[in-house]
């Protein structure tokens, strides 16, 4: 609970120049003890610097800022603030000793904040329990997933339970469920513990959670105030339905329409009119004929809202249509296969005899949690790694055989990138344009798509390393395409980018998937993402454990386990567990609400209330949901984790 008294976190007209360009210009910003404070906003928009300058982990050029009382006007002042504070820096495992195990770098942490040996021990094994991380104490830090790093960096952070926690995108590169764990995490320490949180998320249903958020953009807080002010300071709608050509209903909606999203044969339309039946007529009147079913309209959520002001505030060039070598590929034709793949790590089986499908212009989706094996099948298809046993064919030829010919015909961005970062973006994109062959005049024009297609306009002259991490990914995107691959692989490539920066990417891996015919594989945690799969396998300890289209997935559930049910409470983490303890097996945190699977409706729902209600926990309201692929997700890996769990074998990271 959020305590009145002195703020823990004061900032006033703080501003922090690189070069001659401010990332930081008059910010102000004040959060209260007790509080969990969001910091949102597009890649470059000040946000890392502005935690980094909280943490006193980086200098500032004009302005005030106090922590617990205390001034940062030197590095002096900085380190006398250090043990009250808990930094998480944005990026997969940057505050770790990649040498150490994950053990050794949680005793680590925990001696340089002076934990003691007693609290050590019981507070390492819940953490390690939370984040699913208790069989891999001994493995090496670089032998991590990189949604494991960033799971063992937030142990790191917290192991001394400090009173301020700064936390820079903590779950980029996260599971749906893991995330689930750490924001549940999160919140008993700052009830139990009385602690103050400052996060950044591109997550949208996480910035729901805050109680206090600032959105920035351009070095300035653009509008602050709760996750419902900010929601409701744009007005409008948003209206739904289904068609049997999402591609035309699409093309003619945005004549009209800035913001227009398909998933599958479902239309998703913002609407700048808040009464809903005159949003319901002004898109009833512009798609006409290609609606298949009544136009369901409702209010914005909140990633609507940041969309709309984010395209306001950047004017970001649309991506421009895709240019390349040949025709549009044969849907039929097979672009890649994986057959048995195996792979063995000494005594652990990364990944144990998965197979699929895909052919030239589709989207297949590969999920998982960490650790799952998704990395380690893509290596494994794009002739990085040899697996142990099993076969494959990419674009035509042998993985194990022809690994040259299979990377000069596919383009690879992987959880690591592949830039080189002491070279401009210009510089890094004409690298990859000689690496692949091209004569200059196409490499010439092949680059000024991609700057534009990759939102980099104005970055052409900067250093890749200097780059915010999320226009860093989209320029090793670009670097992948530079010589129109027949098919594309993608491993996280949207992590950390904010919600226009990923809608537009899907909308480019869109038009190359139809309009080229390139075949794309992707992994990604963003599931409202994978409903843009045609097709997707979802991946459990290395194995292929359920596969189909995103429409198929989400039935298969609904018939094992119910209707999905979303509940507002007045205290969504303490309701979560809550109903857990009472046997509700498939209920879940989904921003600030509770979202349950219900085989009963009737009986499940008057239990939940009679629970909750015992719980001193008010139900403000309930409805039913249309499931999503998280909802989907989410039920397969905790069914699988329990199923695990009661047979004695080891579970998902």
């Amino acid at each position: 609970m959020r305590e009145s008294g002195h703020p823990v976190v004061r900032v006033t007209s703080v501003r922090k120049r690189y070069n001659h360009q401010w990332a930081l210009d008059g910010i102000d910003l004040v959060v209260e003890r007790g509080e969990l404070y969001g910091v949102i906003g597009p890649d470059g928009s000040g946000k890392s610097s502005l935690l980094k300058a909280i943490a006193g982990v980086q200098t500032f050029d004009g302005g005030y800022i106090e922590v617990c009382g205390l001034p940062l006007a030197s590095e002096r002042e900085a380190e006398r603030i250090k043990p009250k504070v808990g930094f998480l820096p944005q990026g997969l495992g940057a505050s770790l000793y990649q040498e150490l195990s994950v053990e050794e770098n949680i005793d680590c942490f925990a001696d340089l904040r002076s934990v003691p040996p007693d609290v050590l021990a019981e507070r390492k094994a819940w953490l390690l329990h939370v984040t699913r991380l208790e069989r891999f104490r001994d493995r090496s830090t670089k032998h991590l997933s990189g949604g494991m790093k960033q799971k063992l960096g937030l142990i790191c952070a917290l192991i001394h339970e400090p009173e301020l926690v700064i936390l820079d995108e903590p779950t980029t590169g996260i599971d749906p469920v893991s995330r689930q764990d750490l924001w549940s995490m999160l919140s008993a320490l700052l009830h139990e513990k009385g602690m103050t949180a400052l996060v950044s998320t591109s997550y949208m249903d996480e910035a729901e959670r805050f109680h206090r958020l600032s959105f920035l953009s351009n070095g300035k807080v653009l509008i602050a105030g709760t996750p419902e002010a900010v929601r409701t300071s744009v007005m409008g709608s948003v209206a739904a339905f289904e068609t049997t050509a999402p591609a035309d209903a699409v093309a003619r909606l945005r004549q009209t329409f800035e913001q227009v999203e398909t998933a599958g044969r479902s239309v998703r339309v913002f609407v700048g009119i808040g009464d809903r039946e005159e949003a319901r007529r002004s898109v009833e009147a512009v798609a006409g004929d290609l609606i298949g079913s009544p136009i369901a309209v409702e209010e914005p959520e909140l990633e609507d809202v940041v969309v709309s002001l984010l395209a306001r505030s950047r004017g970001e060039e649309q991506p421009p249509e895709v240019t390349g070598r040949g025709a549009p590929s044969d849907r039929e034709e097979e672009a890649m296969q994986a057959n048995g793949l195996t792979k063995d790590f000494g005594n652990f089986r990364a990944v144990d005899g998965v197979s699929f499908r895909v052919r030239q212009g589709e989207v297949f989706g590969l999920l998982g949690a960490n650790g799952a094996g998704k990395t380690t099948v893509i290596k494994m298809l794009t002739g990085l790694l040899a697996p142990t046993t099993g076969t494959g064919v990419v674009a035509g030829v042998d993985m194990k055989t022809a690994a040259r010919s299979i990377r000069e015909r596919i383009g690879y961005v992987s959880q690591a990138f592949s830039l080189y970062l002491d070279l401009t973006v210009a510089e890094n994109i004409r690298f990859f344009a000689g690496i692949y062959g091209l004569d200059r005049q196409t490499a010439v024009a092949r680059g000024r798509e991609i700057v534009v297609m990759a939102g980099l306009s104005g970055h052409e002259s900067s250093l890749a390393g200097r780059l915010p991490m999320g226009l860093r990914q989209r320029l090793a995107l670009g670097c992948a395409l530079v010589h129109a691959p027949r098919v594309l692989f993608l491993d996280e490539p949207t992590a950390g980018v904010d919600p226009l920066g990923r809608r537009r990417f899907w909308d480019f891996l869109g038009m190359l998937a139809r309009e080229r015919g390139v075949a794309i594989l992707v992994t990604t945690h963003h599931l409202n993402e994978a409903e843009r799969c045609d097709r997707l396998a979802l991946m459990d300890a290395g194995r292929i454990v359920a596969e189909g289209t995103p429409e198929e997935l989400k039935r298969e559930v609904r018939k094992e386990a119910g209707i999905l049910f979303e509940v507002v409470v007045d205290q969504p983490s303490r309701a979560v567990a809550c109903l857990q303890q009472s046997g509700f097996p498939n209920v879940s945190l989904y921003g600030a609400t509770v979202r349950l699977l219900c085989g009963n409706p009737d009986d499940d729902l008057s239990r939940l209330r009679r629970e909750l209600a015992d719980g001193g926990i008010q139900v403000r309201s309930m409805r039913e949901r249309s499931l999503s692929l998280e909802d989907v997700f989410v039920y397969r890996i905790k069914t699988l984790d329990r199923q695990a769990r009661s047979s004695g074998r080891p579970v998902s990271a």
